[in-house]
């Protein structure tokens, strides 16, 4: 009788398994995290600052990547400082709490979705009708592009919380992973969760495969173009202006898609911890690095703060 009344009962609270099996390298998980998320954090105000200071930079393409790194910050802010908890002691999160986690992660990884086509669409627009360019993204239209991905996340992601809200989970509480993902969350309900499962897995497709279409046709375009300029410096400016995005759209979908699309292809649910690590912490620490590796006029503008900073710091000190 006393474990039907338990299992009878509403919880009101989650734990958070997170690396448990490895407990041994918690701290130097700890340490390591740390460090990778104060440099995802660092390297993305980084290029917010650069931008948002150098009006050679105000342009669209910088305006999507200003969103992008704020988006990754906040994106990764939603996961990562849970996780560090966990290495130090048992991470507990509410059922609202993590119902929350879970639709702030969800929307910033759907607007990232949307967001990273926009920045395909820009780039085609800028190599295959550079002068129409100007007219075409037009201040007024970047803004509302961006609006677009910033509500299509909420929006959509809104839906499915509210379907999960209706659940019910009256226990085990132990969720293993180190966020509150969907799977195993489903997995903890205690009514039928196939109506939120349904509903996740259409919105799912719909939010990865419609931005991900989009971004393969513009970029079959742009590559169309760019073949047809004789070999030389345009057509390599024009390749690594593209290879950056690439770059990101290929190890966030990749993920994305093997995780909640094609959920077969991850085995284990190690291996799904592991997948979760590359869209949460390596991306959004990789971004900056790839944004702004090959790109000239970043590294000018920051070289200009860094070269203001110092001066500034030399003035007060009273060097001169």
């Amino acid at each position: 009788m006393e474990i039907v009344s338990i299992r009878n009962q509403t919880i009101t609270e989650f734990v958070l398994l997170g690396f448990s099996d490895v407990a041994e390298l918690h701290l130097l998980f700890f340490i390591v995290f740390t460090l990778i998320y104060t440099s995802i954090i660092i390297g993305n105000m980084l290029i917010i600052v650069a931008v948002v200071s150098s009006p050679r930079l105000h342009t669209p393409m910088y305006f999507f990547l200003v969103n992008l790194s704020f988006l990754e910050i906040l994106y990764t802010s939603t996961v990562v400082p849970k996780m560090l908890e966990g290495f130090l002691q048992e991470a507990a999160i509410s059922v609202a709490g993590c119902l929350l986690q879970f639709f702030i992660f969800g929307s910033l990884a759907t607007a990232e979705c949307v967001l990273l086509a926009v920045m395909a669409y820009d780039r085609y627009l800028a190599i295959c009708h550079p002068l129409h360019y100007p007219l075409l993204m037009r201040p007024r239209w970047c803004l509302g592009l961006v609006v677009i991905a910033w509500l299509s996340g909420f929006m959509l992601d809104g839906l499915a919380v509210a379907l999960i809200a209706q659940l019910r989970f009256c226990g085990p509480n132990h969720i293993d992973h180190f966020y509150c993902d969907f799977m195993p969350l489903m997995g903890l309900a205690c009514s039928d969760p196939s109506i939120a499962q349904m509903a996740t897995f259409i919105l799912s497709v719909v939010c990865l495969t419609v931005p991900f279409g989009l971004i393969l046709t513009s970029y079959a375009r742009i590559v169309v173009a760019v073949l047809r300029v004789p070999a030389g410096a345009s057509r390599r400016k024009a390749f690594s202006t593209c290879s950056s995005h690439l770059a990101v759209v290929s190890t966030f979908y990749g993920t994305l898609i093997a995780l909640y699309i094609a959920p077969s292809a991850v085995h284990s649910q190690i291996f799904s911890k592991v997948f979760a690590l590359l869209y949460t912490v390596f991306t959004p620490l990789f971004n900056p690095v790839i944004y702004t590796l090959r790109n000239k006029e970043v590294h000018q503008a920051l070289r200009r703060i860094l070269y203001i900073s110092k001066r500034k710091h030399l003035i007060e000190g009273g060097w001169w």
